[in-house]
């Protein structure tokens, strides 16, 4: 039951060289310790190991493939992207811990950074010699990022912030974090995305408190962040003072890109593991449970496509993050729901050691939280039916 690969990301002269190359890269640097190490729900996993895979992987320039050469980088055609994603995933390669500084903080950096700013940050980056985290919700503003009450005031060559984060994955192990805070009242008759600003803040100073949120699987991947008089530099604004909203967006555009297609690949894998498991149990003889299990892999073909012709399209449309969200969450979650039921009994019993059980019962309980992360499922939708449908503006007050 594999997944045809759908071929709309236009191919350029020596893919299929460069697609020997990355197999034959991770062939040679990847461990047996490392295969599947990491990843949603399991961040802390084998985090040392990771780490230094992640800095071998920037040595030999697979951190920044996507990076133009001014930077850096290998400034590498998004077919090449894609294939390098297709291949790690495929290796079984490890979560990537520098994900948030390469493809967040790096391109929002070249592009909307000052060239100090660039200087400062982009090499360790890219030597993955400096962790990030992102520094956006709050517990009164989640997916409603216009309502964060974390403030930023300047003091002398300072910006002295005061606020609270949370949600903040791998905060306990980040160096910095890109944080948006009010900086600015909001003017009478201005959108509350005004007064906005989007600030680069050291993670290891006083006046920074991390506290672990211990998660349903039993980890403590993501965090409260407490800021209490924190500081940072005069000139680590991004843009603007007062214009960090469009900064903010900027960076989420780009955290969705051809990294998909290996989580996607990732998704795959899963389900292969999970119609492996359904026949060692016996439940593929339930009929309802192979529909299922066929569903899934319909709707993860039709995830597949949608995102390569996203990719490929000169202009995606501005809905497309929101539409793959969408998709991506609900299948998780089935899926999650699936493996339960494949499971039977056992998935809800205490069994310690069998690791069928322990990796699908992380699995399910974890995917509760894909809907509510990186956007809620009910704010996407509210932005499709806006965007698309046209249809007036939920009241949010």
């Amino acid at each position: 039951m594999s997944l045809r690969a759908v071929r709309e990301v236009a191919p350029v002269d020596g893919d299929e060289e460069f697609r020997r190359e990355v197999r034959e890269w991770l062939a040679e640097n990847l461990t047996g310790e490392l295969r599947g190490a990491g990843g949603p729900g399991r961040e802390n996993e084998a985090f040392p190991q990771r780490l230094a895979f992640a800095r071998r992987l920037a040595a030999d320039g697979w951190s920044t493939l996507a990076w133009p050469v001014e930077h850096g980088g290998r400034g590498a055609p998004l077919s090449r992207q894609v294939i390098f994603h297709e291949e790690y995933a495929k290796a079984g390669a490890p979560s990537r811990v520098d994900h948030i500084g390469t493809t967040m903080v790096g391109p929002t950096l070249m592009a909307l950074g000052t060239p100090g700013q660039q200087r400062r940050f982009l090499p360790r980056i890219a030597a993955v010699d400096e962790l990030w985290c992102q520094g956006y919700s709050e517990p009164g503003a989640g997916s409603d990022l216009a309502g964060v009450t974390t403030r930023a005031r300047l003091d002398g060559d300072q910006w002295v912030l005061t606020g609270q984060k949370v949600w903040t994955s791998l905060a306990h192990v980040a160096d910095w974090c890109f944080v948006l805070a009010r900086t600015e009242p909001v003017p009478p008759g201005a959108s509350r995305h005004a007064g906005l600003s989007y600030l680069l803040v050291p993670m290891r100073q006083p006046g920074v408190t991390v506290r672990p949120i211990r998660q349903s699987t039993g980890d403590s991947e993501f965090n409260e962040v407490f800021f209490d008089g924190a500081r940072t530099g005069r000139d680590l604004v991004v843009g603007e003072p007062g214009q960090g909203w469009r900064v903010a967006m900027a960076t989420l555009a780009f955290e969705r890109g051809a990294a998909t297609v290996g989580q996607q690949v990732g998704f795959q894998r899963d389900l292969d593991d999970l119609v492996d498991l359904a026949r060692r149990t016996g439940a593929a003889a339930d009929p309802a449970l192979r529909e299922r299990l066929t569903r899934a892999w319909i709707d993860l073909s039709a995830l597949r496509a949608y995102t390569m012709r996203a990719l490929s399209a000169a202009e995606p449309p501005p809905t497309t993050a929101s539409v793959i969200k969408l998709l991506w969450t609900r299948w998780r979650q089935g899926v999650g729901e699936l493996a339960m039921d494949v499971l039977g009994p056992a998935g809800a019993a205490a069994v310690a050691g069998d690791a069928d059980v322990e990796r699908w019962r992380r699995f399910f309980l974890f995917s509760r939280a894909d809907t509510i992360y990186g956007g809620s499922n009910e704010i996407q939708r509210g932005i499709v039916a806006e965007r698309v449908l046209g249809l007036p503006r939920q009241d949010r007050r």
